[in-house]
């Protein structure tokens, strides 16, 4: 009896998987993000890079400014979840290099115009390999001072800079805009918006993807924004508006993502390594957030303590990105690279 059981149950986990990965019903189509007509011309201090990293490269742009004393300092700046170099990063380069301090974008690999397959990896892990190797290449560079880099990093990207810094301590500081810092937070925000059926369909659709790669079978991709209602990894009240917004411009910008990501490990927990962090760390809270939580910083910044500086607006996740909020946030972020620079 026994054995019969294990039989059933292991017939209907195999068909249970067969249909998960290959019925041909089990798509899902992603909002349309507008595109608005782009302004091709290249800004005058922007060049363009490419940085090896295992068998592929990271694109990046370098932007320096005209009349400069050699090394100066420099910003590398990290897109958010999906996001491209692009859409938003070049408006906070610009303002940089408008003080004299330079600054880096770059693509993620799998984004963008960086290369790596399949396209649309969202990889926790991967990604911070990738900032890792921008800072060696900015260390690299004659009109750098190596030891004056600022690591910026917005949403999803929020801890990176965080954590590279508990490890590589001649980081000069870290500017950390509407982070994600806490996943246990912002999952419960989650649940409570989209209840556990929500959760259950994301894995099942990571499955699929999983399963799919297996057999050499074509890229499962999630919507990765979508509206209140949707099924998309992003569909918190404001989110579609907010990228529609800030990826509207981008002509690399996909609204999907590999449906795998989301069986992957993401990397350090935050809270564990923050201890390690030496240099000054800025904070900008979005206190009316939906897509994090707004509590999402309060443990790091609890454990580095004198060390963080947080600032808290009274706006919403996206609107930290545009208008008036954006220049008092530039504004922090100059004050305090005057500081730690």
């Amino acid at each position: 009896m026994g054995i019969l059981i294990v039989v059933i149950v292991f017939g209907l986990i195999i068909g249970y998987l067969a249909v998960v990965i290959f019925s041909p019903f089990l798509t899902v189509d992603a909002e349309d993000i507008n595109r608005m007509p782009k302004d091709n011309s290249i800004p005058k201090y922007r060049q363009s890079i490419s940085i090896p990293i295992e068998d592929t490269f990271v694109s990046g742009w370098l932007y320096l400014p005209e009349d400069m004393v050699n090394p100066i300092s420099c910003v590398i700046l990290s897109n958010g979840f999906c996001g491209t170099k692009d859409a938003v990063l070049e408006d906070y380069a610009l303002r940089f290099i408008d003080v004299g301090v330079a600054a880096i974008t770059y693509d993620y690999r799998y984004f963008g115009e960086s290369g790596g397959e399949p396209r649309q990896l969202f990889n926790g892990i991967k990604q911070m390999e990738d900032l890792r190797a921008v800072i060696e290449y900015t260390r690299n560079q004659e009109k750098i001072d190596e030891n004056k880099i600022v690591l910026w990093s917005t949403s999803a990207a929020g801890r990176y800079g965080i954590i590279i810094a508990a490890e590589d301590k001649k980081i000069a500081g870290v500017i950390s805009q509407c982070p994600s810092l806490d996943h246990g937070k912002d999952d419960k925000l989650i649940l409570k918006r989209e209840g556990f059926g929500y959760f259950l369909k994301i894995f099942m659709h990571a499955q699929r993807d999983k399963g799919r790669s297996r057999f050499g079978l074509s890229t499962h991709f999630i919507p990765a924004v979508g509206k209140p209602g949707s099924f998309a990894l992003l569909n918190a009240p404001g989110a579609f508006e907010g990228y529609q917004s800030l990826m509207s411009e981008s002509e690399h910008y996909i609204n999907k993502i590999c449906g795998r990501s989301m069986l992957m490990m993401q990397g350090s927990d935050v809270t564990k390594v923050a201890m390690n962090v030496e240099c000054p760390v800025l904070m900008l809270v979005c206190e009316k957030d939906t897509t994090v939580s707004p509590d999402s910083y309060k443990g790091v910044a609890e454990i580095l303590g004198e060390k963080a500086t947080v600032i808290k607006y009274p706006v919403g996740h996206f609107d930290i990105y545009k208008g008036e909020i954006f220049e008092k946030v530039m504004d922090a972020q100059l004050i305090f690279l005057k500081r730690v620079l």
